[in-house]
């Protein structure tokens, strides 16, 4: 499995680019950090990390901020509207003075070839935080939820209802990469993009895993292990009153639920709508693993950060 492990990666912009040894290596540092949060606490000391967000956030923010400085780094929140970003500089010229001033950069933004255009240009460390395309982050808190359940694994029915969006986008990348079966369950005309299918698809001919899209609830619902939604409306799109009627018989409550196993898990990556794509009754119940799928955003994103800024022996 050692040679397996391509060292040097510069960025994390799409999982993608990495390998399934490295997911579950990053995966299990994680797990390790999670038990003991003095590991690694000097990995970034002396080290300047940015956050350039254009989005709010309150997950991907808090979680980076706290991590950067647990690993003994320095955190500074950037608004691209105070920047000369915002008055016309280029991201390529940005991108060339953040790497004359720090040491990483975790950009948060709408258009996806915005963090690969500042990845292109610099000589730092670009972290995804979101994109319209993909949230590579969200997933491998996923992935890190998944696993301390014990639902990590070939036979388990994880399904996606709803809308797809950049969550789903990164995870059919990240589940065809480990090998494990997807169901996704959304209307016909809200399914995942044909480039994405692709990519997923071709992943699965030599991972071995099955993907099942339908048009049918209680199909993507039935004897399902996990159950996982998002937001029908993401930021910056504009709310459709016909996409949400789409979307409402893919809402996550009790009915749903009678098709899925007895001891199924819930999971959002939040923020919640609550009454829309997920009922609170569900959300707050005792099947969720929502709370705990959040709090793992930071012990994930650490481990990214220790498995980019380190050179661990495998």
């Amino acid at each position: 499995m050692k040679d397996k492990i391509k060292k040097g990666h510069k960025d994390f912009l799409t999982l993608k680019d990495y390998t399934k040894e490295e997911i579950e290596h990053i995966i299990n540092i994680a797990v390790k950090i999670k038990k003991d949060g003095q590991l690694y606490k000097n990995l970034l000391s002396g080290k300047n990390l940015a956050l350039l967000f254009d989005k709010q956030s309150t997950r991907t923010r808090l979680s980076f901020e706290v991590g950067i400085r647990q690993l003994g780094g320095n955190c500074i929140y950037l608004d691209s509207k105070s920047l000369q970003i915002n008055r016309g500089e280029t991201f390529k010229d940005s991108a060339i003075i953040f790497s004359k001033y720090l040491d990483g950069v975790v950009i948060r933004t709408y258009k996806h070839e915005t963090v690969k255009n500042f990845a292109d240009n610099s000589s730092i460390p670009v972290i995804n935080g979101l994109t319209d395309l993909y949230h590579p982050c969200q997933i491998l808190s996923d992935l890190l939820t998944l696993h301390e359940n014990g639902l990590l694994r070939k036979d388990i029915k994880f399904s996606y209802v709803g809308d797809s969006n950049n969550v789903l986008d990164s995870l059919l990348i990240g589940f065809t990469k480990l090998g494990l079966d997807i169901t996704v369950g959304c209307p016909d005309n809200y399914r995942p993009s044909d480039k994405i299918l692709r990519c997923a698809e071709e992943q699965s001919k030599s991972s071995g895993s099955n993907i099942c899209i339908t048009s049918n609830p209680a199909e993507a619902a039935k004897n399902a292990d996990i159950i996982y939604t998002d937001v029908w409306v993401s930021m910056g799109d504009d709310e459709s009153s016909e996409k949400i009627s789409y979307l409402k018989k893919f809402q996550v409550n009790s009915s749903l639920l009678s098709y899925a196993k007895e001891n199924v898990k819930i999971m959002h990556c939040l923020p919640a709508h609550r009454g829309e794509e997920i009922i609170s009754d569900v959300l707050d119940g005792n099947k969720s693993i929502v709370w705990q799928q959040a709090e793992n955003r930071l012990y994930a994103q650490k481990a990214l950060m220790v498995y980019i800024y380190s050179n661990i022996k495998l």
